[in-house]
């Protein structure tokens, strides 16, 4: 951190990172990627200089790697030297652990400024804050009435708190635990990132409460993923496990449904996992030992997520049952540049509004 505030220049952390930047940090344009924020992944685009630690230069964070930020010269820190140019040619390599590189960069970036040679980034900034301010990160509320998932995920970081920690399986409501919860301290969101493991944030979870009893610990899952291991709720209550589940049910495997609707003409193919009721969560958290609970009304999120977070000698489940249709934006097509980044669905950013 301290590292990043020294060079006074925009930041941004990728899915993985998140929480090791706090988040309302001015200097935090925030996640880049497939699923980023327009003002980091536009950010990343025209910068001239990446400075890059420890990241794998992976496609979900590129786009179209031939396109990725054209006129940037790059230096890349990592403990590997496998990654080094693996994927996109690095100007400066330096391979080593992050500690002891960062403890050699700074003093040597200090005497580089302390001897006049600091940029000039106020107008980068004032470009980057008109992307933030323009585009922010947002979502509309369901005008059937049903309850918005990214709202439910929101509620939850703002009343879990900074101080929680979240696990997130893989899908629409891992990108929306990435957005819509803030992160502000290191190791308070945990991943599988690109390994894509379904299933992974209820023994995540677990781990985490074992490791840090008088933390809340709470597992952001989708119906999908939450059905590949579900069993080891069982797991938590009999070793006295109190792990809160937060179930973003909305009957699909949500992302692979985005996909169908956008690419393949809404031809839903093995998708549709019926479990408003079948299995019903909430019965089955009871069964297992735990508490289930149920929200269907976003006038009942607020109470539901209190309800649960008073409860410490148990684990508990909320089934939130959401709108199926919702979908993850910002949004990089596969296959595309981040330039063709879409706000919501075949809407891109107006750049002749912008003076890049």
């Amino acid at each position: 951190m301290a590292f990043a505030e020294l060079c006074g220049a925009p930041l941004v952390t990728t899915l993985m990172a998140r929480g090791s930047f706090p988040d309302s940090h001015p200097q935090n344009l925030g996640m880049p990627g497939m699923h980023g924020t327009v003002a980091a992944v536009t950010a990343l685009q025209k910068a001239d200089l990446l400075i890059t630690l420890g990241a794998r230069f992976d496609d979900r964070v590129t786009g179209k790697l031939s396109t990725f930020a054209p006129n940037a010269r790059i230096i890349h820190a990592d403990i590997d030297p496998a990654e080094i140019g693996k994927n996109r040619y690095v100007d400066v390599p330096i391979v080593g652990d992050l500690r002891e590189t960062l403890s050699e960069l700074a003093p040597a970036l200090q005497a580089e400024f302390a001897a006049g040679h600091q940029p000039d980034l106020g107008g980068w900034w004032k470009q980057c804050n008109s992307w933030r301010s323009t585009f922010p990160l947002g979502y509309d509320i369901p005008e059937d009435g049903t309850l918005s998932p990214q709202y439910v995920i929101e509620r939850l970081g703002k009343i879990a708190g900074p101080d929680a920690i979240y696990a997130a399986g893989v899908g629409q409501h891992q990108m929306w635990a990435a957005q819509f919860v803030s992160y502000e301290k290191p190791r308070t969101w945990l991943n599988s990132g690109g390994l894509g493991t379904m299933g992974y944030a209820v023994p995540a979870a677990m781990g985490a409460k074992v490791g840090r009893p008088e933390t809340a610990v709470w597992a952001i899952d989708g119906d999908g993923c939450f059905q590949m291991t579900n069993q080891e709720l069982a797991t938590c209550a009999i070793n006295n496990i109190p792990i809160k589940v937060a179930v973003i049910n909305n009957e699909s495997l949500g992302m692979v449904r985005q996909w169908q609707t956008l690419f393949y003409n809404s031809r839903y193919s093995n998708t549709d996992l019926h479990s408003k009721r079948i299995p019903d969560f909430a019965k089955l958290a009871d069964a297992m030992g735990c508490i289930g609970l149920r929200c269907e009304k976003a006038e009942d999120v607020d109470a539901t997520i209190a309800k649960a977070m008073e409860i410490n000698d148990q684990p508990v489940v909320v089934d939130f049952s959401v709108h199926r249709d919702a979908m993850v934006w910002p949004m990089v097509a596969a296959g595309t540049s981040n330039d063709e980044i879409m706000i919501a669905r075949e809407l891109a950013p107006d750049w002749d509004s912008q003076d890049l």
